[in-house]
């Protein structure tokens, strides 16, 4: 399996959602590099199950134990390796997955490619439960990229048809942090925070799931950082981002919507800035990437999330031992909605990902 992303930063996710432990180790990371475990901690408890009614009941500390790599509070140059343990598993949930495939999971085609080999309990390697280790090493480069004064921020734009207030695309907001980190859900307005978790929980007592799209901002990134064509700043996210499970879409700036207007309305204006001198964009449609390069504005990206395959409610499936139809009714504990708990992970993606080209710049100079 290929679990492994980077090209100076080498980051590898290991386990199952029911295994002993999971874990990831992160090499190619300079010495020095200062680690708040109490801020890391916290980072991993905005994405932890279990706490809230919007969530899996599955309850897990996710507490990091980094075990190689940090010495003091700081990097040693070594690799890192981190694990989290499971603690809370039912593995007899999933003992009829193994025949009865999840419509809209990985079940069917990871048996016919692991040739009925792979663990199903939980959704073994292709469980969100990876997020967690991701979210370890993310959280490193979220403290690395701040020491540089680069934020990074992400929010819930939309879970169903609601709709959250847009991220500011131009300059960093501290009180959009602050909402997000307050509010019901990780939203800038409480009211469709609000509206959002009513949502949820009307398809939770449906036996079914919802989708969403999480909204991130990169503030503070220097322009010239990046390739074009295969190594740019568009394709480290997306290829990050991708291997977060239930990601179906991504996109950057106006996105799609570009393809509805004309370059007189998608171009961004240069002009130099009265105040520093410097040559600035007046609004950000490219989102913060021309050619593959950062500009000096914000990179501003999206990522649909699809709804939990996991529902109790009747779907149409098979039973590949015998070989006939069947129908499938999913018990155990899964989220009604993984947009809230993805926010943080769309952090840790966008973290690595700017780091990791961030390196390789440096490396290039």
């Amino acid at each position: 399996m290929s679990s492994t992303f980077g090209n100076v930063l080498h980051l590898s996710i290991f386990g199952q959602s029911h295994s002993p432990a999971i874990g990831c180790s992160l090499d190619g990371i300079p010495a020095g590099i200062a680690v708040d475990q109490e801020q890391l901690q916290a980072f991993l408890d905005r994405r932890a199950p279990g706490r809230d009614e919007t969530a899996t009941k599955r309850r897990e500390a996710d507490a990091a134990h980094i075990i190689a790599g940090v010495v003091d509070g700081h990097t040693t140059g070594a690799p890192i390796a981190a694990i989290i343990e499971n603690t809370n598993t039912r593995s007899k949930d999933y003992s009829e997955l193994r025949r009865k495939p999840r419509p809209g999971h990985a079940d069917f085609p990871a048996r016919v490619k692991y040739h009925n080999m792979h663990d199903v309990a939980g959704g073994g390697h292709f469980s969100g439960r990876l997020t967690a280790p991701l979210c370890i090493a993310g959280g490193i480069a979220l403290q690395a990229l701040e020491a540089r004064g680069i934020k990074v921020m992400a929010h819930v734009a939309q879970i169903g048809g609601i709709s959250d207030l847009p991220m500011d695309d131009m300059v960093y907001r501290e009180a959009d942090r602050k909402a997000t980190l307050t509010n019901d859900l990780p939203c800038i307005d409480a009211a469709a925070a609000g509206r959002m978790r009513e949502e949820i929980l009307a398809a939770r007592d449906e036996l079914d799931s919802i989708g969403g799209i999480v909204e991130c901002g990169i503030y503070g990134l220097p322009a010239g950082i990046g390739d074009p064509m295969f190594d740019g700043i568009e394709n480290r996210i997306a290829q990050i981002a991708f291997g977060i499970p239930a990601v179906k879409g991504v996109e950057f700036g106006m996105g799609f919507a570009v393809a509805a207007m004309r370059g007189s309305e998608n171009n961004d204006p240069y002009r130099v800035d009265a105040e520093t001198g410097e040559i600035a964009v007046e609004s950000n449609n490219a989102g913060g990437i021309l050619g593959g390069i950062s500009t000096g504005a914000p990179v501003m990206w999206r990522m649909a999330v699809k709804p939990t395959p996991s529902i109790g409610r009747e779907q149409q499936t098979v039973d590949m031992d015998a070989m006939e139809n069947a129908e499938l009714s999913v018990h155990g504990r899964h989220d009604p909605c993984i947009v809230p708990r993805a926010v943080p992970v769309a952090e840790a993606a966008a973290a690595l990902a700017i780091w990791d080209a961030l390196l390789e710049d440096a490396a290039q100079r």
